[in-house]
């Protein structure tokens, strides 16, 4: 259960800053970051856990590495937009990994895909045995990504 969130102070942005640059940092190490007790900042992190404000932590992994280097986004157009038609595809998503975002967007399309291949040929797989089998899709429109200039999943606080 999250606990009704209270508005957060300096101490508790730094806490967040830090631990967007460094999720494995230590209790200790934290606690002289931001110049608190360890016992003081294992508090302030759990009630920030228990809020919701951090979500959890995970490792950052190589795509390059892990023969999933091109990344794709595909702009999605349903050919109804419906609540059953929209529930529907928002579930058949979630069962695909290879899909890694699907944003529901305002504008000219409905959904908006980042996925994650080896290469085209393993791209026009997926399109074949599952994108254009999602439930509603109408039309898609692909963009590989040539270059990822930025990538970062900080926040500004």
């Amino acid at each position: 259960m999250i606990d009704t969130p209270h508005e957060l102070d300096r101490i508790d942005l730094r806490i967040l800053n830090v631990l967007q640059a460094d999720g494995r940092i230590s209790n200790l190490k934290l606690a002289e970051a931001v110049a608190l007790s360890p016992t003081a900042v294992l508090a302030r992190t759990q009630r920030l856990q228990r809020e919701g404000y951090i979500l959890g932590f995970e490792a950052r992994l190589n795509p390059l590495k892990l023969g999933r280097g091109m990344m794709v986004f595909v702009e999605v157009s349903l050919d109804r937009t419906t609540h059953n038609v929209f529930d529907e595809f928002k579930a058949a998503v979630q069962v695909h990994d290879t899909i890694m975002e699907c944003h529901m967007v305002a504008g000219g399309f409905d959904y908006l895909l980042k996925t994650r291949m080896a290469d085209m040929a393993a791209y026009r797989a997926f399109a074949g045995s599952v994108l254009w089998q999602l439930p509603g899709v109408r039309e898609t429109r692909t963009y590989a990504v040539m270059e990822e200039v930025k990538n970062s999943t900080r926040l500004p606080l």
